[in-house]
């Protein structure tokens, strides 16, 4: 390998890992994501040409970020899919998961083009069977989800550094796809509108301390003056990327800096980096729960965000300072 040419012997189990062949990915998972892409470019048009804005977004704000995430989701996925046994239970609960997200993904389009809110609404008759029939996607997105974990803690992927941060990514990703219940439970308000006839027809919420539609940041729709649980939700769905990601470019960087080529090298700082994002979900979960803006965070945020850094550059270093004699 020419990696390997140039920077000296190392174990490229990494790169082998990441970069397996594309041909034996998921079907089902693949064919998702090839139909939802698309939707980027059309959500894209429709931001440009529909100027009509739903619960203080632009309409297609929200079917261009689901479109993003269903996209790297079932690729990654798909992908992931090559490593499990060959067994019935793994292959169906990929199928289903591709499924599920296909039927997440529609009902979201069918309501931005009927100009309704999809999440949470049970106004009508017929948004409350489309928001039942999310709700249930995504619990059993979640437990799909679960069942594939399973596979993946009992299996190594590739070198120790890609087994640990798939497993690392796997559980928390499982944690931050859980925080969409959170978001589902209706407010305090909520409850008592049921009860004194005054409800609007919306039962959850995902912003905290403030009601969903004010001010949002640009891109990410998130809020700017109060707390927002799809802060969390999203950093901690995307450490079954970002972790991996991580592996691939320790083990890239192998080639130039000698002390990564060794493979407990490697791992421990792909350790590190799992217990300092798990950290970061946590700690943005913290703030939203507190009803705190993600760009305006108070001095307990910022001091735990201090610590977490000072805490992950610390293990940083520990990690390649306790290197076993002759690993390199």
């Amino acid at each position: 390998m020419a990696l390997a040419a140039r920077g000296g012997d190392f174990d490229d189990r990494s790169v082998n890992a990441i970069l397996r062949g594309a041909m034996r990915w998921h079907r089902p998972l693949m064919l998702v994501a090839a139909v939802t892409a698309p939707f980027v470019v059309l959500s894209l048009a429709g931001l440009v040409f529909d100027d009509r804005v739903l619960v203080g977004a632009p309409i297609w704000l929200k079917p261009l970020k689901f479109a993003v995430s269903i996209v790297i989701y079932a690729v990654t996925l798909a992908w992931l899919t090559t490593y499990l046994p060959r067994t019935r239970l793994a292959r169906w609960t990929a199928t289903a998961i591709a499924i599920l997200l296909a039927i997440e993904y529609v009902i979201i389009v069918g309501q931005v083009l009927r100009g309704r809110q999809s999440h949470f609404n049970v106004a009508t008759p017929l948004d409350a069977v489309l928001w039942g029939a999310m709700a249930v996607s995504i619990t059993l997105l979640w437990i799909g989800n679960l069942v594939l974990a399973f596979f993946v803690m009992r299996r190594r992927i590739g070198d120790a550094a890609v087994t640990w941060a798939l497993r690392a990514g796997t559980v928390i990703s499982l944690a931050g796809m859980a925080i969409a219940f959170l978001m589902a439970k209706p407010t305090s308000e909520q409850r008592t509108s049921m009860s004194d006839g005054t409800f609007a027809g919306i039962a959850g919420r995902h912003s905290v301390g403030v009601a969903d539609g004010g001010p949002i940041m640009p891109v990410t729709g998130w809020s700017t003056t109060g707390g927002d649980l799809r802060i969390p939700h999203f950093v901690g769905i995307h450490a079954l990327q970002a972790l991996p990601l991580l592996a691939l470019a320790l083990a890239l960087l192998a080639a130039w800096i000698p002390v990564l080529r060794a493979e407990s090298a490697r791992a421990r700082l792909v350790l590190v980096a799992s217990a300092g994002y798990a950290g970061l979900t946590g700690l943005t979960l913290w703030q939203a729960l507190r009803g705190q803006p993600l760009l305006h965070p108070d001095g307990p945020t910022l001091l735990a965000g201090g610590a977490l850094a000072a805490l992950v550059a610390a293990g940083a270093v520990f990690a390649l300072r306790t290197l076993p004699s002759g690993s390199e």
